[in-house]
């Protein structure tokens, strides 16, 4: 016998229903995207892997799928490399493209290699598949949709303030309840310098942003392992820890960084954007998170993440500012902020909770059953009226038995069924079933489209 068929672990296929809730979430997020004046572009699944490297830390260059070069790979490298297992070397040697880890890096290339056509501030939106070679688990993929917002040429925190509110409604059409948790980068530098090490400030923001997987004390000896002395270790303690409100929060971070310009800034930058959310309003919990991190290397500014209030679950949406990023392709001082959201993990917990809009079970709405010859030439010249309209139509393949074709009907969710038999056809009227209530009724062909339309 054959061996069935499988697919690699961390990825899947997606049903026709389930691919109808994916793109319920993608059209909403487009939508809001639209109205806050994004553009949207898009770039290749694969990129040169110079341009993915040296660009998400050294846990992030190891999650790259690197592609192996056409032809002759092998080509070039000696046996003794070989030999040697290097593997990182041989990487280098063997590939020259790579599966993109994220949509924000191929776009700072894209604006760079496209400067001269773009208006300044440039605001782009994307949606496109990524891939990481992650260990699989509950809300952990190898491949999945990232939505990206990105904003590009401007310096302002209004920038943020204008995420923030997208984040806001995009998750309140969703009907999905959330906590925005909010950082500074020059925060996480301005705590590495009071406590003097601001040569370990990567050290640092890898270690503390795993405080919520693993806890303090997992962290703090990850710090020591890392090479911070006992006494920086339990001086980072008391600022990761911080409690009370935003506000309170923000006053202790001011005095605890008095000593650190950078870190003062960072703080100046917190409150003028978590102000100006307050008086425009948000229906999202905004909280400051002084050990969120994120893990990447180029964030400056902002740190922003996003997580499900009622579903346990990773990170549903992230982003902050990069005012370095464009730098590494050659256009230094060009400034950008972005937000991401996980298409996989939102796709996730409206599953969980089961959120999605009752009309997205359906498939079409009429079905016209097909009752032989003549009487299948009327119902597709009537549903070539139907999709005219805008309304979704199908008919029954076959002249099978009515039990089978009205089964059909209810296994796809089908709101109505057309029958056009003989006595219809003689009468140019067609039987409409509400197959929710199991009413019938009898229509004329000239008024079956304003009859569905208003169904």
């Amino acid at each position: 016998m054959a061996q069935k068929p499988s697919i690699p672990k961390g990825t899947r296929d997606f049903s026709p229903a389930e691919m109808a809730r994916r793109n319920y979430i993608f059209s909403t997020i487009r939508e809001v995207f639209g109205l806050y004046g994004f553009q949207q572009i898009e770039t290749p699944a694969m990129e040169n892997l110079s341009t993915l490297m040296g660009k998400y830390g050294d846990e992030g260059d190891k999650l790259l799928f690197k592609i192996l070069n056409s032809g002759d790979f092998l080509k070039g490298v000696s046996p003794e490399q070989i030999a040697e297992g290097a593997s990182n070397r041989l990487a280098g040697a063997l590939c020259e493209k790579g599966l993109r880890y994220d949509l924000t890096v191929p776009f700072a290339r894209f604006v760079v290699m496209h400067r001269a056509e773009l208006n300044m501030p440039f605001k782009r939106y994307q949606i496109q598949p990524v891939w990481r070679a992650d260990r699989p688990q509950k809300g952990r993929y190898r491949e999945f949709y990232q939505c990206d917002a990105d904003v590009v040429g401007s310096d302002s925190l209004l920038c943020e303030t204008d995420l923030l509110q997208l984040v806001d409604d995009v998750f309140a059409r969703l009907g999905i309840r959330i906590v925005i948790k909010l950082n500074n980068r020059k925060v996480l530098s301005g705590i590495a310098e009071v406590i003097g090490a601001p040569e370990k400030i990567v050290d640092i923001t890898v270690a503390i942003d795993k405080i919520d997987k693993i806890g303090l004390d997992a962290v703090k000896a990850e710090l020591i392992e890392r090479g911070l002395s006992a006494e920086a270790v339990e001086a980072v303690v008391p600022i990761i820890t911080l409690s009370g409100t935003n506000a309170e929060r923000l006053d202790a971070l001011e005095t605890l960084l008095a000593s650190s310009p950078t870190g003062l800034e960072g703080v100046r930058e917190l409150r003028f954007v978590m102000d100006t959310t307050a008086a425009l309003g948000l229906r999202a919990v905004l909280e400051l998170d002084v050990s969120l991190a994120r893990g990447l290397n180029y964030y400056t500014g902002t740190i922003i993440e996003v997580k499900a209030a009622d579903v346990a679950i990773g990170s549903i949406t992230g982003g902050g500012r990069y005012d370095n990023l464009t730098g590494v392709f050659g256009a230094p001082g060009l400034s950008g902020v972005g937000i991401s959201f996980g298409a996989d993990r939102i796709y996730d917990v409206l599953n969980t909770l089961d959120l999605y809009p009752a009309s997205l079970s359906s498939s079409v709405k009429v079905m016209f059953a097909n009752l032989g010859e003549q009487e299948a030439m009327a119902s597709l010249r009537l549903i070539k009226e139907v999709r005219a309209a805008g309304i979704s139509a199908e008919l029954y393949p076959e002249a099978a038995k009515m039990k089978k074709q009205m089964s059909r009907a209810d296994a796809l969710a089908v709101p109505f069924v057309a029958i056009i038999g003989s006595d219809e056809l003689a009468r140019r009227e067609v039987t409409l079933k509400d197959m929710t209530s199991g009413t019938q009724t009898a229509v004329g062909f000239d008024d079956f489209v304003s009859t569905l339309a208003n169904a």
